[in-house]
């Protein structure tokens, strides 16, 4: 069949009501300038390249799930809207997603973005604009302005917009589409003579030419030129069409490797929706549970290959039928069993902040998919241990990095560890994975003395500091509790002005300054205590807490270290306090002499 051309505005008012999307279709990724740049080439009658559809046979509809087109998009949206399609012709679109959306946004709909400086979770952060252009820009600027002398053309004046700009002089803004509303030409002729009309009585007669000259390219853009060439695939083998799909999106923005296998999934569950399953379990696992995490489908899909005991390589040969079978058949417990290790590792208190590699979790995942036990419901002594295992285990991990780089062996190497570990009996086998780790990686994967002085060393705003702290305490369960990373000795009072008026030498100076950030100067306060504690001076407020305080804070007890002219010497006390904290917890934790094999 050849290609077909129509125009923006017959195909605009298709999508949604026979324009559809496959579910093996990634979500809308454009950002808001990639939709002003379509936007922009189409009025310099710049090619955008074909589009490929699909027509879809009313009896084989039932077998897809088909999707809405965002109309009204919000920046980083992973969902799509299910369609209902009974009683309509469906085609679906295999490439040119991003560009019909983007053109449906402009001239349709509209863009929510999120506003700088404001939290995520506020209501207030996110600003819904629509698509105006300045029809007062002229992109044909002489050749001496500075753009142009760059090379770099001019162009039209698009721009997104939370509330209509005012038309100010030298500025006439109209929202993009409003140009829907005119379809024939006469009715067009008297929207654009109303415009000029409401040009400023300083307008120049120049100014009128450039309002009807972008407003005139921008109709015939929308409603006149067939710049919207495409072709339609029939045949109804789904193979065939993952075939095209697959070759199709080798250009623009790639298929990546995860879109790829979402879509070979897709297309094998057939009894549910696959998209929809993992883009909603991603979404709980991110934003529904206690802490915030920072979860992608790559996790979930290599999760599926992992805990079903399949080649878990994240590689297109292993996302075979047969396995998509078995992954499919263990969905459930796999989706119950990633919930399970989020949840326990929330409550160590990491979370999208302090996670340093999602990985790092998978072993978790793969032994509690295992022993199908949720350790935080359980209150017995083997969930207790168990439990405190796995966080040894991951802090040390994460801290010395075993799970960075390529990490397939690493996980590979966990695997085959837990699985043999687990023919003898139902602990988390936190020994054995040390070696074996070790043994894989050719280097410590616990903390051992050539590892401590890397760990000591991190400090004040790393992604690693919580870590280091967290395993100082018995807490385990720093999630659960409002708590705030604190320095000992108050950083507002640890500053030169204040520290020369102390007559502390300026060599000396330097010395606490550069120990201020230091692992040795930082705690874990629950947020009670550090309100009470606010800025006072370590020396006094100090006063205040019993002996268990310096116990389970690590503080040294020497009294003249106390001081703040004494920093150094403090940091470095405190550093060797927790250097043989951090040792005494490599080994097994206590009360495993008898070992749980119910």
């Amino acid at each position: 069949m050849p290609y077909t051309a129509t125009t923006v505005a017959s195909t605009i008012d298709k999508i949604n009501r026979s324009y559809f999307l496959p579910a093996i279709q990634r979500p809308f990724v454009w950002n808001a300038e990639q939709v002003l740049s379509l936007f922009d080439s189409l009025m310099k009658g710049y090619p955008i390249s074909s589009f490929l559809f699909w027509d879809v046979a009313p009896e084989n509809k039932p077998n897809w799930q088909i999707y809405k087109f965002a109309e009204n998009f919000r920046y980083g949206e992973v969902h799509n809207e299910i369609a209902e399609t009974d009683g309509r012709d469906v085609t679906l679109v295999l490439d040119g997603q991003q560009r019909l959306t983007s053109l449906l946004i402009g001239l349709r709909g509209s863009f929510t973005v999120k506003a700088k400086n404001k939290h995520w979770d506020s209501p207030s952060a996110w600003l819904r604009k629509r698509l105006y252009i300045d029809l007062l820009k002229d992109p044909t600027r002489s050749a001496t302005d500075d753009n142009a002398e760059e090379g770099i053309e001019n162009p039209y004046g698009f721009e997104l917009f939370e509330n209509a700009p005012p038309s100010v002089p030298g500025r006439f803004w109209i929202k993009v589409g409003e140009i829907l509303n005119y379809p024939g030409d006469d009715a067009f002729d008297r929207y654009k003579d109303n415009l000029v009309d409401r040009l400023p009585e300083t307008a120049s007669r120049l100014d009128e030419k450039t309002v009807n000259r972008n407003l005139t390219r921008l109709h015939r853009m929308v409603w006149k030129d067939e710049i919207i060439c495409y072709y339609t695939e029939k045949d109804q083998d789904y193979d065939r069409v993952l075939g095209i799909f697959v070759r199709a999106n080798d250009g623009g923005t790639k298929l990546s490797k995860s879109d790829l296998m979402l879509s070979m999934i897709s297309s094998k569950w057939a009894d549910i929706s696959a998209r929809e399953e993992i883009y909603s379990f991603v979404d709980m696992l991110n934003t529904r549970l206690d802490k915030k995490n920072e979860v992608n489908k790559d996790f979930v899909m290599k999760g599926c290959l992992l805990l079903s005991d399949l080649d878990h390589v994240y590689q297109v040969k292993n996302f075979t039928s047969h396995n998509l079978e078995i992954m499919r058949k263990n969905w459930p417990r796999i989706k119950a069993a990633l919930r399970r290790t989020f949840l326990l590792v929330n409550r160590f208190g990491i979370d999208r902040e302090t996670l340093t590699s999602l990985n790092a979790l998978l072993p978790i995942a793969y032994y509690l998919y295992k022993i199908d036990t949720d350790l935080l419901e359980g209150s017995t002594a083997f969930d207790s241990r168990n439990a405190e295992r796995i966080r040894r285990w991951l802090v040390s991990s994460l801290l010395n990095g075993v799970f960075g780089g390529n990490s397939d062996g690493t996980i590979g190497a966990s695997r085959n560890t837990i699985h043999s570990s687990l023919t003898v009996d139902k602990e988390f086998p936190l020994t054995e994975l040390y070696s074996a780790l070790t043994k894989q990686r050719k280097r410590a994967a616990n903390i051992n003395a050539e590892s401590l002085a890397n760990v000591i060393e991190i400090k004040y705003g790393q992604k690693p500091t919580f870590l280091v702290l967290s395993l100082l305490y018995d807490d385990k369960n720093w999630g659960a509790i409002p708590h705030h990373l604190d320095h000992i000795f108050p950083k507002s009072l640890i500053n030169r002005r204040t520290l020369m008026g102390m007559n502390i030498h300026s060599s000396r100076v330097d010395e606490i300054l550069e120990t201020a950030d230091r692992i040795g100067n930082l705690q874990l306060l629950t947020s009670h205590d550090n309100l009470i504690k606010t800025n006072q001076k370590f020396e006094e407020w100090i006063q205040t807490r019993d002996h268990s305080f310096l116990d389970r804070h690590l503080i040294p007890e020497d009294r003249q270290l106390w001081d703040l002219r004494m920093l150094p010497e403090f940091v470095a006390a405190r550093e060797k306090l927790i250097a043989k904290r951090l040792l005494s917890l490599q080994g097994d934790v206590a009360d495993t002499s008898s070992r749980a094999t119910a």
